[in-house]
Parts: C-alpha cells; structure tokens; sequence
C-alpha cells in the first residue's frame, strides 16, 4: 500500500479527481487529497472527503502542532497533483510555498507527478514550457496534456488524461524516477516506431497485421514525459497520439523505412516498436480487383520487404554515431525459456543494444493495455516486465536510460 498525496488545483477538470482517486483506493492506496483553494471553487471538499476517507483541510494554519504542512510531505510515498494549471506550474517552479500544497511538495521526497491541464495557448505559452522544463529537470514526471475539446468552443492540446492514464502512470513511475531515468533521458532525441505497417493488394484492400500500436504510443508519451525530445512515427494508428512528441504519419513498410531513414542520423535512442509486415506484393493493382472476373481462387506473389531494424543497427555501426537501439519481438510460443532462447538469437541476429520480447499467442497483448514482455538489456541479464503497457514503456526507458550512463 502506498501512501499517496493528491493535490487538486482550480480547474474546470478537477472533476476527474473523483476517478484518480477512486481508481487509487480501490488499488489499496490510502489517498490524503490537498486541494487548492480555487479547486474547491470546482469540486467540494465533501465529495473528495467521501472517496478518498480521509478528511480535506487546505488550510495551511490549522493543525499547526502537528506541523502537518511538513508532515505531510515527508510521509508521502507519491504524490500526483492533477489537474495541474498554467499558474500552478509556475508556482511550483518558483518555489512558492504560500499555500498547504505548495508547502508539501517543497517537504517531499517522495516521487511527484504532475498532470496538467489548460487551454492549448497557455500549455503551449513559452513562460509555461519554460516552467515544465524547469520542473522536469528537477525530477519531477510530467504527463504531456491529451488533445481534444477544450473549455468553450477550442479543440486542441490541453486537456487532462483520463484518470485511467493518470495513474497507470503514476504507479509505475516511483521506481523510474528513483532510478534517476529522468535526468538520463531529458533532452535526448528518442525516434519511436508504432503500429502495424498496410501494403496494398490494389487500391482498397491491404495485408495488415493486428498490432494496435499502444505499447509504442505508451512509450513515446513516457519519454516525452520524461523531458525527451520524442518523434513518433506511426504506422496506421487508430488512437489518440496526443503527448507523444511529433508524430509522422506512414502506410507501409517502404514509408517507415525512409522516414526512419532520414531521422537516424540525428537520433540518440531508437526504439523499434512497430509491426513491419515481412512482405509485400509484387504487384499491386492499380483498380480494385474485381471477384466476379478473379473466381475462387487468387494467386498473390509477395516479396520480402526490408528488415529495418537489422538495416538501421548496420547503418548506425558503420558510422560515428552513438545511437542506442531498442527492436522488439512477437513469439508465439508456450514457455518463457522458448521466448527467451528466440529473444536472445533475435538480439543477436539483429545487433541491437536491447529487446523487448513477449508472448502474443492466441492474440493476447495485440490491443490489450496490458502487457507481459522480456527485456534483454545485452550483458546485463533479463528484466520482466508485467502490467499496463505505461508500466512496461517506463521498465524498458530506465533500461534504455541505464545503458545510457
């Protein structure tokens, strides 16, 4: 059980409180909400007094006895404050400490997350990414906002992630920041692959693989969290890429090569997440391909597309770069010595720096946002990595941030 310190600040989302906190207690988590006077503008503290069970006092004169404003920090093993907003941020990177909640997080030692939310030009203000920074190279993980309808009439970055995201997140980052990932991953430029490459028969249909992309989305927005300098390229996502850094949109095999291709030189870490499809067609159809003159049977040729990983690693080993590669391998298979003999030769075979392996037999992971996976981290052993697939992107970034130093 975790003892962990919500603080609640006064947006129009400090609503979703409610599910954080409920999400946490049900968990297991004792969960102690310190509000901001302006969020009980929005939420009463009766309601957070019910779901969390413990009572809400933001007054930071009362209780002086018990120098509860210290206290309070000090026994906290996480705190996540969300909603977050632009006035708050820069509170907290001034070091201000007018209030109760700005008095705990200047006592803690504990891992601090912070989710904010705001209107897109206030997120995007160079005062407030100046204050992230700050923040960020502090230790403290800061979750990148969600895109989508805004307070109003505004559709844009700025919202705050579900409660769901917040603390998946949240839970699994304790051990990440106490590993000292994030002061190894701020400003590194991390190139991230994700989802599952189409290549076309003719000019609608396609041979496509079932690969959601999640676990390489999970990855980008942790990294971006964590102060990286985060590309994303996406093959065929059907969600929200929102936190993810900068997101570059491909279809096939050939697309993902060649936008791979460009960036690599300019890359600190490459992370291999997406489903390539081995093959293509020889020949595709310029027009739909038409049943009623095919009959009941057709007849496809394929050739074998590129092996991008196994390329990229040989274009960064016969060059000056020192760019850190991740690849990523799906097995069926039906023990874990049989997916860890295949890691390891795949590790070998494709001369990358660290692999993450698991188990997709009768379609598990695939659209899941959970995940159980391998690390083979070369050397230094195998780590397992069990939970959502937020936890898993943070188990494999501190590896990456561990090869790192």
């Amino acid at each position: 059980m975790l003892r962990v310190i919500l603080g609640v600040t006064g947006g129009i989302s400090a609503y979703k409180a409610t599910g954080v906190i409920r999400l946490l207690t049900e968990a297991g988590h004792s969960v102690k909400v310190v509000p901001t006077a302006n969020a009980l503008r929005f939420i009463g503290a009766a309601t957070l007094e019910a779901l969390s069970h413990n009572s809400v006092d933001p007054d930071l004169y009362t209780d002086v006895s018990e120098v509860k404003h210290v206290s309070l920090g000090q026994e906290a093993d996480l705190v996540i404050v969300a909603p977050a907003t632009a006035s708050f941020l820069a509170r907290y990177a001034a070091g201000i400490a007018d209030d109760l909640l700005g008095n705990v997080l200047l006592s803690t030692e504990a891992t601090v997350v912070v989710a904010p939310a705001m209107h897109s030009q206030m997120w995007n203000h160079s005062a407030t990414q100046a204050n992230v920074a700050l923040l960020r190279s502090r230790g403290v993980l800061i979750l990148e906002p969600d895109s989508g309808r805004l307070t109003g009439a505004d559709t844009g970055i700025g919202r705050l992630p579900e409660p769901e995201a917040i603390v998946a997140a949240a839970l699994a980052a304790k051990d990440f920041v106490a590993s000292g990932a994030l002061s190894k991953l701020a400003e590194k430029r991390i190139l991230v692959t994700a989802g599952g490459t189409h290549e076309a028969i003719d000019t609608v249909r396609y041979i496509a693989n079932r690969s959601s992309g999640k676990q390489g989305l999970a990855i980008a927005r942790v990294a971006k969290a964590a102060g990286a300098e985060v590309t994303l390229i996406a093959a065929n996502l059907q969600i929200d890429t929102s936190g993810a850094g900068t997101v570059i949109a491909v279809e096939s095999a050939h697309e993902l090569a060649e936008a791979v291709s460009k960036l690599i030189g300019d890359t600190d870490v490459f992370i291999m997440a997406a489903a390539v499809a081995d093959y293509r067609v020889a020949e595709v159809s310029e027009t739909k391909l038409k049943r009623a003159l095919l009959g009941s049977e057709v007849d496809l040729r394929l050739i074998a597309n590129p092996d991008i990983l196994k390329q990229t690693v040989s274009q960064i080993r016969s060059s000056s770069s020192n760019c850190l590669t991740v690849g990523f391998a799906a097995e069926t298979v039906e023990t874990e010595a049989e997916l860890i003999e295949l890691a390891k030769a795949k590790l070998d075979s494709k001369n990358c720096d660290i692999l993450l392996a698991n188990n997709v037999s009768n379609g598990s992971v695939f659209g899941s946002d959970e995940n159980q996976a391998i690390i083979l981290n070369g050397s230094e052993g195998i780590l397992r990595a069990t939970g959502s697939k937020e936890h898993v992107a943070i188990q494999l970034l501190a590896a990456v941030a561990a090869k790192l130093s």
